[in-house]
């Protein structure tokens, strides 16, 4: 097991480094300039020599290799540099959102894995029964359906249906939590509803292809009662695949969280996100989706080593 860790740690690093060459070059290459892009923020008149002093005062006339060593050092340093847009430590305003983002994304892959893999299974035991239809129109439904407009749709309905608003803008959790669950829930159903469609299905065709195996019949034959031979011999062994895509959707999550917070009002790193691409703000776009690339790759590692867990045939000698 130490041995098959410490080869899943190694692939972390270099990947995590490509992720930032990427990330860096690409926001380079893309048309726009920020100098240009703050001083013509107001229609205000301005001179080349202006825009060449705020090139120099940002940073952008040195050459593409020297600015990203430069941002590196301080990347290793916890510091993701300075705003362009408002002059300031970028992690100041990140350190405020981030922990948004990740509850929303958190509450979301919670709830389609709870209703998810108990749905995936009662279809599975039961195929061609009603169950098992509205479950598979129910997947189909929740698959085609894009996560923007799974969240207006059910804004809509409720207020059309039962004259409700659900309540838009962030309560801290700390300091009122009931307000923060009402206004954090149907975000987290609207971001979780396409990840709990696809889930449900991979946990009833991994089910289905478990239960006609060998040794659950076997443990049926020695007189085991039917839960505990779904729970310990067959979830158990269909988990491998519900990890795979949970955190693979988890890591997805961060992406509809950008349009799932513009809907429902909540300031996280998806609204900094949008305002920051408008203002070609380098910085905060790179720190944004660093992070974003980060949290996936460590997701990814944390299943690879569950996988290790679970199943010593999948370890590598």
């Amino acid at each position: 097991m130490r041995q098959y860790a410490a080869k899943r740690i190694g692939l972390f690093i270099p990947t995590v480094l490509l992720v930032t060459v990427i990330v860096f070059v690409v926001m380079r290459l893309i048309p726009g300039d920020p100098a240009l892009a703050i001083l013509s923020a107001d229609d205000a008149a301005y001179t080349e020599q202006e825009l060449q002093e705020l090139r120099v005062q940002l940073g952008t006339d040195r050459p593409i290799v020297v600015q990203y060593f430069d941002w590196m050092s301080g990347l290793l340093r916890g510091d993701f540099g300075t705003s362009f847009w408002w002059n300031g430590p970028v992690m100041d305003r990140l350190g405020e959102r981030i922990p948004v983002t990740i509850e929303l994304a958190v509450l979301g892959i919670a709830l389609a894995v709870v209703c998810a893999v108990p749905l995936g299974v009662l279809s599975a035991i039961k195929p061609d029964s009603p169950l098992d239809y509205l479950s598979r129109i129910f997947t189909l439904v929740g698959i085609s359906i894009p996560t923007f407009f799974s969240g207006i749709l059910l804004t809509l309905v409720l207020i059309r249906a039962f004259g409700w608003l659900p309540p838009l803008g962030y309560e801290d959790f700390w300091e009122d939590p009931w307000a923060n669950v009402k206004q954090m829930m149907l975000p987290a159903l609207a971001l979780g509803f396409y990840d709990m469609a696809f889930i449900a299905r991979v946990t009833r065709s991994s089910m289905m292809e478990i239960l006609r195996e060998d040794y659950m019949r076997t443990a049926r034959s020695k007189g085991l009662r039917e839960r505990i031979v779904l729970s310990r011999h067959g979830l158990k062994n269909a988990v491998l695949p519900i990890l795979t895509i949970s955190g693979w959707q988890f890591g997805r999550l961060f992406g509809g969280t950008v349009i799932i917070e513009r809907i429902f009002l909540i300031p996280g790193i998806g609204q900094l996100l949008i305002d920051a691409v408008f203002q070609r703000d380098f910085p905060t776009i790179q720190a944004i989706i660093v992070i974003v690339a980060v949290s996936i790759v460590v997701v990814n590692l944390l299943v690879d080593l569950l996988y290790g867990w679970l199943d010593p045939r999948i370890r590598y000698a």
